[in-house]
Formats: structure tokens, C-alpha cells, sequence
């Protein structure tokens, strides 16, 4: 059938009726979010990571005008609570709290139900946190020098604590032992309080544990820290050196937490919550609540998140080959 021209009315209607629909898509786009916000914590709740996802997510509601709600969905690797987002509806209302533990999961499983780097849109670091080197008070190791001097000269004897194997800090030890050059025993205990429990019992002679929770043994005077591992000293203990000035030249690790949305989130919704993100943890409200436990705050772009998780993927996938762990 021949179109027939449309008269001026007709017209008239027709362009009314096409802007219209525009201004109603444009405030549908702008109305985000026009729901509460889920963020998904692959932790139990009290935990560093739960602290600052809630920290931060009480910030973020504010700034968007709807609530960020906290989920806690704890397993091993992260794996549920990432499947969880992978899988959520793409459109920037569910959130994933990542951490270098997802990075550690792709050398530490042989096919995980996602895929980390392309399954997500990145958004923003949140902080990174240092693991601590410590000893027991009554340590006859005052300095981390001493340690490795009596590693290298009693291979095997030197009894090093971790919380389990394919853990952060499990593997800051297999790293460690690497870059120092020395032979060390490690030995993996089932939480933190275990590694504490056994540091002072003398059952080791040292332990890789996460700096924030170990600051108030510090101060009780139950432990000392011989060193960091991050590449600048911690606000929380500005005394202790980090493992390169200890004399370990190269060794430079840390923890962190970012967020993330699902593969395929609107570039405009992405850059949104990473504007809120981002301004959450520059404020001194956050700071607050957080630098006590150790924590260096700090966001990112989109793109330098995407970056910082290829180069983890790749760096423990190395340390996870050197220790030869069998992917489950």
C-alpha cells in the first residue's frame, strides 16, 4: 500500500506524540535507581570486607536517594555471591562487593560459573588493606631481618601460621617464602582466632594475618609486628615497616575491596555509582569508620579496576602454580 503524505494535523500529532515518548524514556533513564539497592558481600557479616560494604553503602543510599542493602552470601571463593550478581539483572540495582579474593578464585578452581573477567562491569576500588607479619610478645624475633636470617639457616624450621590454604593470606605466605628466598613451613589453621591462639601459645613463630583485626592484640600488648606488605607503611601502625624496608626487596602485597555490577550494566549507570562510590570513600564519615581498622580508601575508574583485577588474576594464578595447590 502507496503511503499517503500526513496533513499538518496529522503531522503535527505525530511529532508530538515521538517527543513525548523521548522525554518519558529520558526520565526513565534519569529516575535511576528508582529502587533500593542490593550489595552482595561474599563474607559473613562483622568481617572487614562487611564493615566497609556497609560503611560505604550507607553513604552511597544517601548520596542516590534509595538504600544500598547489604546481603551477605559467604562461601568459598566468593563463588555464590558472584554467580549471584553474574546472573542479576543488568541494570545497576544489584551490586557485588569484589575483592582480590575473586582473582585468587580463578587460579584455585578449574572452571568457575562465571566468568571473572568479562562477567562483570567494574566500577570502583574501594580500599586496600595490608596483611601484617606478626609475632608473639616474647618472640626472640624483634625485627623481620632476624626471622629470615634464622629461616635461611634452619630450612623448614621456621614455623609460619595462616588461616586456609587458597586464602589471602595462605598464599601472602607462599609468596613471601618465594621472593625471600628461604624454606619455611606453613601452616594453615581454619579462622583467625586459631592463628592468634596458636602465636601465642608458641605453636608458631610467625603469622600472615590481615593488619585491622590483630590492631587491638597490639595494643594489649599480646603481639608485635615485625612488618606490612604493602609497598607504604599503614596508617594504623605508622611504626612498622613494610616488608621491602624490612629488607625484602619486591615483596609488595595487598588486599582489597572494589565494587562491581553485572556484564552489560549502562555505561551511565556505571558511571553513577562510581561517582557515589568515589565519594563515599573520600568523605570523613567513611574515614572514620574505617582508617582505625587499617584500611588506605580509595576509588578508581571503571577502567583501572578492570586493570588491577587481570594483573591479580595473573599474580596469584603464578604464586597458586608455585605452590603447587591443585585446583578444586
Amino acid at each position: 500500500m502507496q503511503n499517503l503524505p500526513l496533513g499538518p494535523t496529522r503531522r503535527a500529532a505525530v511529532l508530538a506524540l515521538g517527543a513525548a515518548a523521548l522525554a518519558g524514556s529520558a526520565r526513565a533513564q534519569g529516575r535511576f535507581p528508582d529502587k533500593p539497592i542490593t550489595l552482595v558481600v561474599p563474607f559473613g557479616p562483622g568481617g572487614i570486607a562487611d564493615l566497609t560494604a556497609r560503611a560505604v553503602a550507607e553513604h552511597m543510599g544517601k548520596s542516590l536517594g534509595q538504600p544500598v542493602v547489604v546481603e551477605n552470601k559467604p562461601s568459598a571463593g566468593s563463588i555464590v555471591a558472584s554467580q549471584a550478581v553474574a546472573t542479576a539483572k543488568p541494570d545497576g540495582h544489584t551490586l557485588l562487593l569484589m575483592s582480590n579474593g575473586n582473582a585468587v578464585s580463578v587460579g584455585l578452581f578449574k572452571k568457575l560459573p562465571y566468568d571473572t573477567l568479562r562477567g562483570f562491569a567494574p566500577i570502583s576500588t574501594l580500599g586496600f588493606f595490608d596483611i601484617g607479619i606478626f609475632v608473639a610478645a616474647n618472640s626472640r624475633f624483634n625485627t623481620l631481618a632476624e626471622a629470615v636470617a634464622h629461616a635461611k639457616a634452619n630450612p623448614g624450621k621456621l614455623n609460619v601460621g595462616t588461616i586456609a590454604p587458597g586464602s589471602t593470606q595462605h598464599l601472602s605466605a607462599k609468596l613471601f617464602e618465594t621472593v625471600a628466598r628461604v624454606e619455611v613451613l606453613v601452616v594453615p589453621y581454619k579462622g583467625s582466632p586459631g592463628v592468634l591462639t596458636a602465636l601465642r601459645a608458641g605453636e608458631i613463630d610467625i603469622a600472615f594475618e590481615i593488619v585491622g583485626p590483630m590492631v587491638p592484640q597490639m595494643q594489649a600488648g599480646v603481639i608485635k609486628a615485625l612488618a606490612v606488605s604493602s609497598n607504604q607503611r599503614n596508617p594504623a601502625l605508622p611504626e612498622v615497616p613494610t616488608v621491602q624496608q624490612a629488607g625484602v626487596a619486591g615483596y609488595d602485597v595487598a588486599s582489597w575491596n572494589a565494587l562491581a555490577a553485572p556484564a552489560g550494566t549502562p555505561a551511565e549507570v556505571i558511571e553513577r555509582l562510581g561517582r557515589a562510590a568515589r565519594e563515599a570513600v573520600a568523605s570523613a564519615e567513611v574515614r572514620s569508620r574505617l582508617d582505625k581498622l587499617g584500611m588506605r580508601l580509595q576509588g578508581s575508574t571503571p577502567a583501572e579496576l578492570q586493570a588491577l583485577l587481570g594483573s591479580e588474576i595473573q599474580r596469584w594464578g603464578a604464586v597458586i602454580r608455585a605452590a603447587k595447590i591443585e585446583p578444586e
